[in-house]
């Protein structure tokens, strides 16, 4: 039995002040397979002094040493991706062949380096200087879905700035955020710069949000979670960044190629388990094409293999925990009770599954009025929705407290685009187009505030100063 026992602060591996332990079991398996010590308010103390006390010189180093330190960062990280790939695999349950966990990560940072090349950080206007200058120490706290991923992007972002960071991942996916530790000390990150504290909400993340000389917390998680996290953070009016959940809508157009519409859905809206907040799980679509839209999506479901995160040919693992698995059990259900269509999938374990946290792809045909319609999920069920004009599914689209992502399928290019500006969202996709990392992140409504990735995600570690008068 494994243990990892320390944490990461000011440049050493460290033992916990408060140490309580917290069993890692595998999703694929059910098996404990780690145990990691959680933190307390006074491990955070102890690295939110070392990012203090490092900052002044940290926040001074020019643009060409932070990219020369990302860089380094970015050579570490390339040499460790399988190390990381495995423990993502065993912690929380990604396939081997879901090689986009740890390349996400890769890219985000290396688009902190293009973003920073790019970026001015003083101009003249007028008689007025115009600076941005790092916020100070930033908080940076990480959901389990994309943990590397996120832990990256937040953490170069934070480094292009030139703020110091104390992280703290999701108890349940902690051992990839250790090895990214491993790669910052490796890559020769200042003493303070890169803190890592593991634990829970309530011990840890409240700590750091509500943390006098943390100046900035990044947050990913969910609109709950994300909730806390600003109350705590509130009396010390620092600056909050969140991304939290959504209930995304891809309005596949009365031109649109409906079966490439279908396949997209599918794959995008199911890549991760299921576990991605920007997924579309809200499908609408006119009238007349409900039919042959629902056999597409089935036939596209079909093509899936569900089993194995180890095996190279399986494309869905287990969802993360049984907390987890017994959620979407429950709305699977809840959609059955309430009388909705199940076109496929359903409740229970894929066939030949007897043990493991796994999902049926699921498929209902639904009304607005099913919970399944108004409620993040985060497993691998959607919602088929009808609509009679193109102007009631843009209203549809909107009418959700989330506001993260939105989808639109057309072959009308100025049409779509009219709906993409009508989709109250964060990040909207056309036609099937990749997500990429030059484009700012971020939701409208309850899907939270500011923005991750390129400049505006950099920006978020950045204040603004006013020179007056030259």
């Amino acid at each position: 039995m494994r243990h990892y026992g320390k944490f990461y602060i000011d440049g050493a591996w460290v033992d916990p002040i408060e140490s309580r332990p917290f069993e890692l079991v595998n999703p694929a398996t059910e098996e404990v397979y780690a145990t990691v010590a959680l933190g307390s308010p006074a491990d955070v103390d102890r690295a939110v002094a070392a990012a203090r006390r490092v900052f002044p010189s940290f926040s001074e180093m020019t643009k060409a040493e932070r990219i020369e330190l990302l860089e380094t960062i970015i050579a570490v990280y390339q040499k460790r991706e399988d190390d990381i790939m495995a423990a993502l695999t065993e912690e929380m349950g990604a396939p081997v062949s879901l090689r986009a966990q740890v390349g996400a990560g890769l890219a985000s940072m290396k688009q902190a380096v293009t973003s920073l090349r790019e970026y001015e950080f003083e101009v003249q206007q007028g008689i007025n200087i115009i600076r941005h200058e790092p916020i100070g120490v930033a908080g940076l706290i990480t959901p389990w879905n994309w943990p590397v991923q996120l832990a990256c992007n937040k953490l170069s972002s934070a480094f292009a700035a030139g703020c110091p960071v104390v992280l703290k991942p999701s108890e349940f996916t902690p051992v990839s955020s250790l090895l990214l530790a491993e790669v910052a000390d490796e890559a020769g990150v200042p003493a303070g710069a890169f803190n890592l504290v593991n634990g829970d909400g309530p011990g840890v993340g409240n700590a750091i949000s509500a943390h006098e000389d943390i100046d900035v917390v990044s947050f990913t998680g969910s609109t709950r979670a994300g909730v806390l996290v600003a109350a705590a953070a509130a009396p010390s009016v620092k600056r909050v960044a969140q991304e939290l959940g959504g209930k995304s809508a891809n309005i596949i157009l009365p031109d649109a190629d409906l079966k490439a519409a279908a396949d997209y859905n599918v794959k995008r809206g199911y890549s991760n388990s299921g576990q991605s907040c920007h997924s579309p799980t809200r499908i609408l679509v006119h009238e007349d094409h409900l039919e042959e839209v629902l056999g597409y999506l089935a036939d596209a479901v079909a093509t899936l293999k569900v089993g194995d995160p180890n095996d190279p040919e399986t494309t869905h693992g287990p969802v993360v925990n049984r907390a987890q698995y017994e959620r979407i059990q429950g709305y699977i259900q809840s959609a059955i009770d309430e009388g909705a269509r199940l076109v496929c999938g359903g409740p229970g374990r894929p066939e030949g599954l007897d043990k493991g946290f796994y999902i049926q792809p699921t498929i209902f045909a639904v009304t607005t009025e099913n919970t399944i319609a108004n409620e993040e999920i985060f497993g691998m069920v959607t919602s088929v929705i009808t609509y009679k004009t193109v102007e009631e599914a843009i209203a549809i689209a909107n009418d959700t407290s989330y506001g993260l992502g939105g989808y639109v399928f057309g072959k009308d290019r100025e049409r779509a685009l009219d709906v993409c500006r009508k989709i109250r969202a964060g990040r909207v996709f056309y036609d099937g187009a990749a997500a990429n990392t030059a484009a700012p992140m971020g939701g409208y409504k309850k899907s939270g505030n500011g923005r991750e990735m390129g400049a505006y995600g950099m920006e978020e570690y950045l204040e603004v100063k006013a020179i007056i008068g030259f």
